[in-house]
């Protein structure tokens, strides 16, 4: 029989499993983003010793293993006082003339739909050390961010 034809098993078709791809720089974290991961770490380690198959077992693991890199690199950024806009704060702006609002969060912590945005998304960058009043540039146009409002919610804290 030719090699072209021949299979050993399934497993060799199957597609390959990798590392959750960790964000590049730096872990900055709110309280409750460090909460979440704790929870995250703690979750996956009480799921594993329930697990039996073998690929349950190595998707737990990787996770696992994400998870508590995470935790390990976390840096707990100070309380933001809603002064200016900081990691933590929710901001109230327009952009392009259509008010928006967001929460600025660490990567783990980001859900955009949700309005929680990583301090890392260009949006954010342009936002961060904005002061209520302030216009900003974003996107190649010098004035194209007004900031109305900075607050501190309760659960960025």
């Amino acid at each position: 029989m030719s090699v072209a034809f021949r299979r050993d098993s399934d497993e060799e078709h199957l597609e390959p499993k990798f590392e959750i791809p960790i964000p590049p720089g730096p872990n900055l974290v709110t309280r409750r983003g460090l909460a979440q991961i704790r929870a995250r770490c703690a979750a996956v380690e009480a799921l594993l010793p329930t697990l039996t198959e073998d690929a349950a077992i190595a998707e737990a693991k990787r996770d696992l293993r994400y998870w508590t890199t995470r935790q390990s690199t976390a840096q707990l950024v100070p309380d933001p006082n809603g002064e200016k806009v900081e990691l933590g704060c929710r901001v109230r702006f327009t952009l392009k003339g259509k008010e928006r609002t967001v929460q600025i969060v660490g990567d783990d912590e980001a859900e955009p739909a949700q309005g929680l945005l990583s301090f890392s998304a260009p949006l954010s960058r342009a936002l961060l050390g904005a002061e209520p009043g302030e216009i900003m540039p974003f996107a190649g146009d010098e004035e194209a961010i007004e900031i109305i409002a900075i607050d501190v919610p309760d659960n960025a804290v």
